[in-house]
Order: C-alpha cells, then sequence, then structure tokens
C-alpha cells in the first residue's frame, strides 16, 4: 500500500519503539491518517500504536487534541505553534509517551502568498521535549505533498523515540 521507504521507516519505529517500551499517537490534520495507517500497516503494531487523531477542522484540532481555539485563531491552523500544540495534546489526551502531528496545506487549493500550498507544519513530542519542522513543498500536488509529509513524520518520531 505505502512506497518501500515509508514501510521500512514504519518498520523502524514498531521496532526501536517496542524494545524502549514506548507508546506512539498521531495528530493528522492534511495527512488525514497517513501516518497512522502507514505505522498500523506493520505486524505487531498494536504494541506500539496508542491511536491516530484525525483533526482535519479547527473545532477537531480543539475538541480532540486540546489546541485552544484562540491559538489557531491568532496563528492560523497551519502554524508552528498549532503543530506543537496538537503534538503535545496527542501525548495528553491517550497513553501514548511519544507523538507525531501535522497540519498544512496539501492542495491543491487553500493556500495564500504568506502560507503557499505546499507548506507543512510538523512536530513531535516525548520525555526529550517537543522538536518542529517546516517544509515547504511547493505545489507539487496533493498526493505529493502528503507522502512527502508521511515521510518527514515517521523520521520526526523515529528521533523523538531515539531521543
Amino acid at each position: 500500500m505505502f512506497p518501500t521507504d515509508i514501510r521500512a521507516l514504519a518498520q523502524q519505529i514498531i521496532t526501536e519503539a517496542s524494545a524502549r517500551g514506548l507508546m506512539a499517537a498521531t495528530a493528522e490534520s492534511c495527512t488525514g491518517g497517513l501516518v497512522a495507517g502507514a505505522l498500523t500497516e506493520i505486524a505487531g503494531s498494536s504494541t506500539v500504536v496508542d491511536r491516530g487523531f484525525v483533526t482535519y477542522s479547527n473545532a477537531a484540532k480543539t475538541a480532540l487534541v486540546g489546541v485552544p481555539a484562540a491559538m489557531i485563531e491568532a496563528h492560523g491552523a497551519v502554524s508552528e505553534p498549532v503543530a506543537r500544540a496538537m503534538a503535545e495534546g496527542a501525548v495528553a489526551r491517550s497513553d501514548a509517551t511519544v507523538s507525531v502531528a501535522i497540519t498544512g496545506i496539501a492542495g491543491p487549493g487553500g493556500g495564500s502568498p504568506e502560507k503557499p500550498v505546499g507548506l507543512v507544519h510538523f512536530a513531535a513530542a516525548g520525555p526529550a521535549g517537543v522538536v518542529h519542522a517546516e517544509h515547504r513543498f511547493g505545489d507539487i500536488g496533493r498526493e505529493a505533498v502528503r507522502l512527502e509529509s508521511v515521510r518527514v513524520a515517521l523520521n520526526l518520531l523515529l528521533d523523538r523515540i531515539r531521543a
């Protein structure tokens, strides 16, 4: 279902998190659950994956992972503060010790000069803290933005597992 490199990253996450006794959660907007899907494609993922939150709407970001509505109003849904809050909220509202969050503009519409199509904010949380990454993939097509986002998210999650 997923490309070989994504499956290999997901396998690494399952293996390493399982060996460390860590549970993981995802909070996804523009990827709509693809990161959780990549993880759960791996046999044995039930020992690592606690849950995935698909927080596509602003209301879902607030209701499911506790992103303050005022934060979304002030910074926009596609922003570093919101990505960080999503990652922290995924840990706080689950049995996970590590999480990854994604919020972005996959396209083809929805972009602006300040926040163009292909802009994606990522955050990963764990015992070693929260890390953030911003990627501007460009207008490479919706599917490509989403797949590249899965790759970045899995790498960030693996980083938090190893931290």
